[in-house]
């Protein structure tokens, strides 16, 4: 009993502050809330201040994490700067010289070499201007390539588009060197070398290998395969003593492509493991954000426009497209259509990547030109060229009701394939113009996917930076904009300001481990080709054919007396392009007295010399047209001595 009560006394006062503390807990919890425990926040941070540290615990521990934490760090940064495996003590450089498509959209030349070789990048033509009249194509001044053919050894290919191989026949035909490229290249120059009347020169050919380095003089060369709009396109790893120098050409990157071949990262990606002395790297899309589609994404729209379309189907593209060109075949196929190949260079190198075995078709499926009302029009297929609105192309011919065998019709669908190269645009408008007033439906741009670009935009690029790691970094193909804007995508990955240069057509940079900069500038330009004859124009030709288009033309026969230095009879003024008709006949009289107060007051040792009057004659007449109408016209004077 006495233990009992013992106990239930010692519960009882337990219980009772069990309630007070309940109590206490209930009573005004807000006013509480309102005025925290200053106790309390101390604790809270006395605690958070004396947070164990993730470093703490035994000397080992510690001592393990730091040596992880600074392995790491070194790795990182050694990942980033793999040129430090460049060997720093050579003596030897290299020089890099662009002749051609930099400042411009195609026309790519690049001259690389030693003290002992040269090799020349590619040999690509352009295109004219609006006023380069009767011009067909732009190739590059050679005058640079004639005082250092002795050191020349090779002209090496990337890929077979015009403006990387265009010019090469024209160059041929001036002097000869071996080409190295991939088989599809080379076949395409074939065809171009027969046209020229240079079969012979299919000697020189070296079809190469990608992944096998091949030696060229003292310069070493590989060839890495790239995605790009051709098949068999390839980017170029060129290794000299001053170190290796990595060549994009064009690019982008297609996980995708149609031929299951994509870009060989491997082999960038081992260059730049090794340690890459330079990069050259495409510029053309360096505006846009994001990556370039697949060229895969352009079926899908094609197998689209087929499945709706009720009559003719007529597909144009760039004729080296060929991967484009053999999905609109395919689809064509898939709907029941037989396929007419229109555009010489169209046909030449569809046959060409048929015969080298790059796709896979049977040529029963095609038929000619002649033969397409002979079938309905719902079964007929026509690719043809002219997706840039050539006048010489099929598709314009087509347009203008000018080709001999195709009509277009309202029920036709037309569709263009390509974006307009800049310069084009107005070309591409008026073809369009005349396709869509003769009732055809014309997709041009209608669709987002049935173009798709060959050039990488800002994330593969990034990607080719971040692979190849180079100490130094020239960005090509474009104009100034566009080489100026890859420079800051470089830039973002890491590459520092003073190990870039923006290049000029002409401009020679020598580049070795130490330093990179501008030696001097070479002569460049452009030569003006007419290439229904394929033969080159005289500038000056050019140059007078911009004149008389710009101011017109005034010519001006004229008999003069020599002995009493006076007309001997009234002259003829005729002029063009320079005042309306109306007017001809006043300003032939105005001239007409400006000729003969000219003569009048000539010097008299000047009617001893018909060359020297003529040529003052003709600064008599410019100033003063000049100072009436503020136009320079040419002027033709001829005069008879009596």
């Amino acid at each position: 009993m006495q233990d009992n009560k013992t106990e239930v006394a010692s519960k009882k006062p337990a219980n009772q502050k069990v309630q007070n503390s309940s109590t206490n807990t209930t009573k005004s919890p807000q006013r509480q809330s309102k005025k925290p425990n200053p106790n309390r926040q101390n604790r809270k941070r006395k605690s958070a201040k004396n947070q164990p540290s993730v470093l703490e615990g035994s000397e080992k521990w510690q001592k393990d994490m730091k040596i992880a934490i600074d392995a790491n760090h070194k790795i990182h940064k050694d990942i980033l700067q793999k040129f430090n495996l460049i060997n720093q003590n050579t003596n030897a450089k290299v020089r890099i010289t662009p002749l051609g498509g930099l400042g411009e959209i195609g026309g790519n030349i690049t001259v690389i070499e030693t003290d002992t070789s040269a090799i020349i990048v590619d040999v690509g033509m352009s295109f004219p201007t609006d006023d380069m009249h009767g011009v067909d194509i732009l190739i590059p001044d050679f005058t640079y390539l004639r005082q250092i053919k002795k050191k020349i050894k090779a002209i090496v290919i990337t890929h077979a588009h015009e403006d990387h191989i265009g010019a090469v026949a024209y160059l041929f035909k001036e002097m000869q060197f071996p080409i190295y490229a991939t088989p599809l290249p080379l076949g395409m120059l074939s065809n171009k070398f027969e046209e020229h009347g240079l079969k012979q020169y299919r000697k020189l050919f070296r079809p190469v290998q990608k992944r096998k380095v091949y030696k060229i003089g003292d310069i070493k060369v590989e060839w890495m395969h790239i995605t790009h709009s051709i098949i068999d396109a390839s980017s170029l790893a060129i290794t000299t003593d001053a170190g290796t120098i990595i060549h994009t050409g064009d690019f982008k990157i297609d996980h995708t492509p149609i031929d299951g071949y994509v870009t060989d990262l491997n082999r960038f990606a081992e260059y730049g493991e090794k340690g890459v002395l330079c990069l050259l790297s495409d510029s053309t899309n360096s505006h846009k954000e994001g990556i370039t589609r697949s060229e895969s994404t352009v079926g899908k729209t094609f197998d689209y426009i087929f499945s709706k379309s009720k009559g003719r189907v007529i597909m144009s593209t760039f004729s080296s497209n060929i991967h484009r060109v053999y999905q609109a075949i395919s689809y064509g196929l898939k709907h029941n259509r037989k396929v007419c190949v229109i555009g010489r260079s169209m046909e030449r190198n569809l046959f060409t990547a048929i015969d080298l075995g790059y796709i896979d078709l049977d040529k029963s499926i095609f038929i000619d030109p002649h033969e397409v009302n002979k079938h309905n029009d719902k079964e007929v297929l026509i690719v043809t060229t002219g997706s840039q609105g050539e006048t010489m192309a099929a598709l314009y011919r087509m347009a203008t009701d000018e080709h001999r065998h195709i009509k277009i019709k309202t029920s036709d669908q037309i569709i263009i394939s390509a974006k307009a190269i800049p310069g084009n645009e107005g070309s591409v408008s008026k073809v369009l113009n005349f396709l869509i007033k003769s009732g055809a439906s014309v997709a041009y741009q209608d669709f987002s996917e049935i173009h798709v670009s060959g050039h990488a935009a800002q994330e593969e690029q990034k990607l080719i930076l971040r692979l190849v790691k180079p100490k130094f970094f020239l960005p090509v193909h474009g104009e100034f904009n566009h080489i100026s804007r890859h420079k800051e995508t470089a830039l973002k990955c890491g590459i520092p300001p003073r190990n870039i240069l923006l290049m000029s057509d002409g401009d020679q940079i020598e580049v070795c481990p130490k330093y990179i900069k501008k030696v001097k500038s070479v002569k460049t330009g452009k030569v003006f080709v007419d290439n229904q004859a394929n033969e080159k124009i005289a500038n000056d030709v050019v140059i007078d054919r911009q004149k008389m288009a710009d101011s017109g033309l005034v010519m001006v026969v004229a008999q003069v007396n020599i002995n009493e230095q006076k007309l001997a009879s009234k002259p003829r003024v005729v002029s063009y392009g320079l005042v309306s008709d109306k007017d001809d006949r006043k300003f032939s009289q105005e001239m007409e007295g400006v000729i003969d107060q000219f003569t009048v007051n000539a010097k008299k040792e000047l009617f001893q010399n018909k060359k020297a009057l003529e040529n003052e004659l003709r600064q008599v007449l410019r100033k003063h047209i000049y100072r009436k109408m503020k136009k320079y016209p040419t002027i033709v004077p001829t005069i008879f001595m009596m």
